[in-house]
């Protein structure tokens, strides 16, 4: 079974960087699609950047300001997220699919916290 535990979530101000980790077991990592998404009080949770071998994709709001990656040698994921700002303040999800067309797996969450 395939298990997510992400970190890295904090407080932060307006215009600085985190890093989120996420650290996969349980199946060969390189397989899976990886993605971020997140969830702010009261809204929808929302996609936010994927990755599949090299090939990315990026919600528009953070276009230009978070990069995905990873390594697979270390089965983890990473977002990069520079000059953050207050909306991007959410508990952020990290999710894996395999050949299914939704994410079957989900962390636990880690919060992110952007003060002005």
């Amino acid at each position: 079974q395939v298990q997510l535990v992400e970190s890295g979530g904090g407080l932060v101000q307006a215009g600085g960087s985190l890093r989120l980790s996420c650290t996969f077991s349980g199946r060969t990592f390189s397989r899976y699609r990886m993605a971020w998404f997140r969830q702010a009080p009261g809204k929808e949770r929302e996609f936010v950047a994927s990755i599949m071998w090299t090939a990315t994709g990026y919600a528009d709001s953070v276009k230009g300001r978070f990069t995905i990656s990873r390594d697979n040698a270390k089965n983890t994921v990473y977002l990069q997220m520079n000059s953050l700002k207050p909306e991007d303040t959410a508990v952020y999800y990290c999710a894996a699919r395999f050949e299914s067309a939704t994410y079957d797996y989900w962390g636990q969450g880690t919060q992110v916290t952007v003060s002005s």
